[in-house]
């Protein structure tokens, strides 16, 4: 790793910095010492970094292989979960390449990060000395370190690897490394309060049924693409707390308390207004919860859109004002952005019935209500 740090080889980094990955491949290393694979890695580490955590792109940063940075969450994410913990003593259980443990450990006073694969770890160590950053840090195997400590913290960070054996993605309790179902008592052990970090396909319901003393979970979009579930775990709580958040955008989070059945909506053919949830919304699946905080009309009980005479602002999502129209008054060549909602027509479909496009600044969209089938132009 110090031939990483000679400034010949670090200039040379960042000479290439905006150079293509296979291109650079292809030359021959001009240093003994560091092959041109290493060299690739890190310009590969620092053209991620700028955009998915800027906060590293400094001086004397190394970075590991591509697949650990792939899953490492990004500083946005990072930043957020930093709001949700606090205390004096913080156990990251599966530090990785330390992103999440980073920002968590601003909150607490001690930090002890548990990786298994020692040169990730090196890699952790150094970085942070570089940040200006203290922690205890322990080359083990998660299962290893609890069965060995006795120590009592404030709060654990999990993120278990979603990976199975072969490489492929999992997203299931069980088929996670660590097993997430097996260590629940082990970590309850030595914490009251666990925050685990999950697949975006994980199922909210499942969780809840499988997980004890869930007291929130966290649904964390960022630029309306879902990229996390987040579950904290806190003896002595009953009804967990939805938090539904777009980061990197200009909208208020959504909250709800999970399990309230005495939700009553309305249902009506679309009016003025067309709002459509995010998707960190839709991941909860608070579809009845929307309509109640905001005052809105539900288009159908099986289509997730609602509608109101009146705008009404701060909606966590998209809004449109919009008109119905007969879609054979489409003319040929048009441009839209184009939505379906429980229609039969997907958008291929409709661009190919209608010789119409995707583009411009108008959108289209497909969907029905109780009164049927609908089509709505926005201005």
């Amino acid at each position: 790793m110090k031939n990483y740090l000679k400034t010949e080889v670090q200039d040379y980094i960042n000479k290439n910095i905006d150079v293509d990955i296979v291109d650079l491949l292809l030359r021959k290393s001009p240093f003994d010492d560091i092959s041109i694979q290493e060299i690739a890695q890190q310009v590969k580490g620092k053209q991620i970094c700028r955009k998915k955590f800027p906060f590293l792109d400094r001086e004397n940063i190394i970075f590991p292989p591509h697949l650990n940075l792939e899953q490492s969450s990004s500083e946005s994410a990072a930043r957020y979960k930093s709001r949700l913990v606090k205390g004096k003593t913080f156990l990251d259980l599966t530090s990785g390449f330390g992103i999440d443990a980073y920002f968590l450990s601003q909150n607490f006073e001690e930090t002890t990060l548990v990786e298994r694969n020692s040169k990730l770890l090196d890699i952790v160590k150094h970085n942070w000395a570089v940040l200006g950053r203290d922690a205890h840090f322990a080359n083990s195997e998660l299962e290893t370190f609890l069965s060995e400590n006795d120590k009592n913290f404030d709060v654990i960070f999990i993120d278990p690897a979603r990976r199975s054996a072969d490489d492929k993605k999992v997203f299931l309790l069980e088929d996670l490394s660590p097993n997430i179902l097996e260590i629940q008592k082990q970590q309850a052990r030595i914490s009251d309060k666990t925050l685990i970090k999950l697949s975006p396909l994980i199922d909210i319901s499942y969780l809840i049924s499988v997980i004890e003393h869930i007291s929130e979970i966290h649904i964390v979009a960022i630029k309306n693409d879902v990229k996390e579930v987040l579950v904290l775990i806190n003896k002595g709580t009953k009804y967990p707390k939805i938090c539904c958040v777009n980061l990197e955008t200009d909208e208020a989070p959504f909250e709800f308390e999970y399990g309230d059945s005495a939700v009553c909506v309305s249902y009506s053919q679309p009016q003025a207004y067309l709002y459509i949830p995010n998707n960190a919304i839709l991941k909860s699946g608070a579809f009845l919860e929307v309509a109640k905080q905001f005052s809105l009309s539900k288009l159908h009980p099986n289509t997730h859109l609602y509608t109101s005479g009146e705008k009404f602002e701060n909606f966590p999502g998209r809004i449109l004002k919009v008109t119905k129209i007969n879609p054979k008054t489409l003319e040929r060549g048009d441009k839209y952005n184009i939505i379906s909602k429980n229609h039969p027509l997907k958008p291929d479909a409709i661009k190919k019935k209608y010789k119409i496009s995707d583009g411009g600044e108008r959108y289209l969209v497909f969907t029905q209500s109780v009164a049927g089938m609908e089509v709505l132009l926005s201005e």
